[in-house]
């Protein structure tokens, strides 16, 4: 690579860099005062495109019409982020924190509907910027002119943001309520004016993110989870609530994409490196390497304490008889879904989807749950299962009970690996840990052609013939029966016990000789390893594989299932499970936007049921026996 072409592609990295910085800087604000982790940030930043498509248009070609374009989509994505959180974010302030997490998802769902509905399915290609729609030469190679505008948005943004924040007493006042917003509170300030005024900020930052990128891209409906990842990166690895750090690790994210690209393939010792394919996971890489060495960031400090959680939890008492007689009642009937395939031949299809996504959910419920750990990458565990049953009984042509069988040991190998540096951290930290080392896994299973099929993954995988048809339904609800039973006297043993104080109290567990971070590592580890089988069933029931198992929303699935349920009870993952396939399924088959539908449903399901639907009607059932008991 010639020298001038690294140079391009120097510029190139600041461009990027400046568009990156805006939408984690929003981000960064939102999480540094209100603790909520954003989801819908990317669906933000997607209407900031979309919505400066419409208002370039409308004000006209001229260089005063286009700025002025991109100005008001950033004020109306603001707008409507202020919107969001005075109608619904505020309603769920009280509530754990994940199920806020629960609820921006559902707000993806809905945003992304609502620009198809607007804008429609194609892709559109904006204007270009009056007057900078050329290039220059620099060191004999053609740059946008266009984009050295873009050089020069991020570090004056970066200045405002910085006087905005230090120079002004709003600015202050949300300063101290990154550090301690119920302090804040005490002393007389009006809280819900400042979370708006901050969320809208923000979505303000979001949207001119999107907004300026209009000359550069087409507005697209997959703009939204594809720039989230990249935020939660350099939010994370700048560290929590740091502007200064956001622009840093900005800065050093796109360049090193930009360095990968330069480099091209490079041949060491007669073996091709092709760097270009790096840029899928360059920066989970380097937000790993970051986060082992310093675990709150860059520029950031250890968070503190959020006074805004859940009731404390009570021990995990045995079901009552009426519980175990509705369980009998409820295997009773899955059992007889075959014997109903006349009247339903769907229902066996689909109850086999819930019952492997239920063990998915369950493995994920005893991390985050009793384990007190919370993961975005526990996709990676189910695929490594899932990929592993498919070679071995394709490649090796071991038979599908073995496969089966060490399917999960290598999931638990993996989750083995990865959990010795995830349990080193904490709260965000460990959870954006965990998305890191789940995408390095999904980039190496979908570029590896030769091994794993890269992109059209293993197909050809199919039950043994004594469990073709209705019998192999049979076996994995046998298998999954088992493997929550398991899991439950897990919990109910003095390992399980061991969790929960590790959990609760991290100090007292090492006071009275409990190894915390051994315990926590061994859940990871059994976590994995039960996802693996998961993914093993999943795989026999499909007949094939693809990334797609791996990928980041697989694992928000998995989180949407768990919340969907409650946290805190063991059938919730079962019932978020149950509840998250037949919805989807349902509005997937009667509209075109089912995705707004299924999150509408969602949002209601988190106002309605702040602690999961299960823990809501395990709470009311409590309510009623507590006084029949007293009297």
């Amino acid at each position: 690579m010639a020298l001038s072409g690294l140079w391009v592609q120097f510029l190139n990295g600041l461009a990027e860099a400046s568009s990156l910085f805006l939408v984690a800087a929003g981000l960064s604000l939102i999480f540094g005062v209100t603790r909520i982790v954003n989801f819908a940030h990317g669906s933000l930043y997607m209407l900031g495109i979309y919505m400066a498509y419409s208002t370039v248009q409308f004000m006209g070609g001229s260089a005063l019409g286009f700025w002025a374009g991109l100005i008001v989509a950033a004020l109306l994505v603001g707008a409507l982020g202020a919107l969001l959180e005075i109608v619904l974010l505020r309603r769920i302030y009280k509530a754990p924190e994940l199920f806020q997490l629960l609820a921006t998802f559902a707000l993806v769902l809905v945003i992304n509907d609502g620009a198809l509905a607007v804008w429609g399915p194609e892709d559109l290609l904006g204007p270009l910027a009056p007057g900078l729609n050329g290039s220059v030469s620099i060191a004999g190679r053609f740059f946008p002119v266009y984009d050295l505008v873009l050089i020069v948005i991020g570090p004056v943004v970066l200045g405002l943001l910085w006087l905005l924040l230090t120079r002004t007493r709003w600015g202050v006042l949300v300063r101290a309520a990154t550090h301690d917003r119920q302090m804040l509170g005490a002393l007389g300030v009006n809280q819900a004016w400042l979370f708006t005024g901050v969320f809208a900020l923000g979505a303000f930052l979001a949207g001119l993110g999107g907004a300026v990128q209009l000359p550069r891209q087409p507005a697209n409906l997959l703009l939204d989870l594809s720039v989230i990842g990249d935020a939660f990166v350099i939010v994370v690895v700048g560290g929590m609530g740091s502007i200064p750090g956001a622009y840093v690790a900005a800065l050093i994210v796109a360049e090193l994409k930009a360095l990968c690209i330069a480099l091209g393939t490079v041949t060491f010792f007669g073996v091709d490196f092709a760097f270009p394919k790096l840029t899928l996971v360059v920066e989970f890489i380097f937000m790993a390497v970051v986060l082992v060495f310093r675990p709150w960031g860059l520029f950031g400090r250890a968070q503190a304490v959020s006074r805004n959680s859940a009731p404390i939890e009570a021990p995990l008492r045995a079901g009552s008889r009426a519980f175990q007689i509705m369980v009998l009642v409820v295997l009773g009937v899955m059992a007889a879904l075959p014997l109903m395939s006349d009247w339903f031949p769907y229902a066996p299809v689909l109850a086999l989807d819930i019952l492997v996504l239920a063990l998915f959910s369950l493995s994920l419920h005893f991390m985050m749950g009793p384990g007190g750990m919370n993961s975005f990458g526990h996709a990676a565990y189910f695929g490594l299962g899932a990929y592993a049953a498919a070679l071995l009984f394709k490649a090796a042509a071991l038979s599908m009970g073995w496969s089966l069988v060490l399917a999960p040991a290598v999931a638990g190998l993996g989750a083995l690996v990865f959990g010795w540096f995830c349990v080193r951290l904490s709260g965000v930290y460990l959870a954006m840990l965990t998305l890191a080392f789940a995408q390095i896994v999904w980039s190496i299973v979908y570029q590896w052609d030769s091994f794993t099929g890269g992109s059209n993954g293993v197909v050809g995988i199919w039950p043994a013939e004594w469990l073709s048809g209705d019998r192999y339904y049979y076996f994995a609800l046998f298998v999954v029966v088992a493997a929550a039973f398991l899991l439950r006297r897990i919990l109910f043993s003095p390992f399980g016990y061991a969790m929960r104080a590790s959990r609760d109290s991290a100090l007292r567990a090492e006071a009275i000789g409990i190894p915390v971070k051994r315990v926590q590592w061994l859940t990871f580890i059994l976590a994995g390893t039960f996802a693996g089988l998961a993914g093993a069933l999943f795989v026999f029931s499909k007949g094939s594989v693809s990334p797609e198992v791996i990928a980041v929303n697989k694992s928000v699935d998995g989180l949407v299932m768990v919340l969907l349920g409650g946290l805190q009870t063991l059938v919730g993952p079962v019932v978020g499970a149950a509840v998250f396939t037949l919805l989807q399924d349902f509005f997937l088959g009667i509209t075109q936007y089912w995705r707004a539908l299924f999150g509408g449903v969602i949002l209601l399901l988190v106002l309605a049921f702040p602690q999961g639907i299960a823990g809501f009607f395990k709470r009311w059932a409590h309510r009623r026996v507590a006084p029949e008991a007293s009297s």
